[in-house]
């Protein structure tokens, strides 16, 4: 097996091969069940990512080409199935993944740390605009989930009941963030903030002894 360039094995990789363990397929059968089940909206569906994942995957010897064929005029069609090696791999990186915390990128978190450029009054406005695009997406996905479960068992289901369960926690937060900047409990001033701004505390030098 060729050496797995651990920097580059993604969300995508996991993907194919999870689905692999269920049967060969080709990439057809994948995009369609990463449809039925939703996963597509957890893994951001973009046009080429499945087939760099299978590439990878071929390079790495953790997937093999089954067969190729052709039904009619439709273009020839690949089907793969995992290795052995791809299903050790498979775990430990599932492993890893669940286990192991990973600071990833928001950029919502980021914008927040710059909510001192906005007024207080314009920032009492944004992040009420933003409360209701929240509160309309979790009830969004709530109608999506419920009729899921009458057909799919919850291990399948467990991703979004985590994205529902972190908008809510978001949209709790940010409504908070509201009702302090409404009664004026979180405030500040941009011109005075930049006139004096904040200092970390300097460290006191211990006095050397001779």
């Amino acid at each position: 097996m060729r050496d797995i360039d651990k920097q580059h094995f993604g969300l995508w990789d996991l993907a194919v091969l999870s689905m692999l363990r269920e049967r060969p397929m080709h990439p057809y059968e994948m995009q369609r069940l990463l449809k039925d089940r939703h996963k597509d909206d957890v893994l951001v569906l973009k046009r080429g990512s499945l087939y760099h994942a299978i590439n990878r995957l071929l390079r790495w010897e953790l997937i093999k080409v089954v067969e190729t064929s052709r039904a009619g005029r439709r273009p020839e069609r690949t089907t793969y199935r995992i290795t052995t090696v791809g299903e050790q791999e498979q775990v430990r990186w599932l492993q890893k993944m669940i286990a192991v915390p990973k600071r990833e990128n928001s950029e919502f978190m980021a914008s927040v740390s710059f909510l001192v450029y906005l007024t207080p009054k314009d920032a009492l406005v944004q992040l009420g605009t933003r409360a209701q695009h929240l509160e309309q997406q979790i009830a969004r996905w709530e109608s999506t989930l419920k009729p899921l479960t009458k057909w799919l068992p919850r291990i399948h289901l467990v991703e979004l009941e985590y994205l529902v369960a972190m908008q809510r926690a978001e949209f709790s937060w940010v409504q908070n963030i509201v009702a302090d900047l409404k009664s004026g409990d979180f405030t500040w001033d941009l011109k005075s903030i930049l006139k004096a701004p904040p200092k970390a505390p300097t460290a006191k030098k211990s006095e050397a002894k001779i």
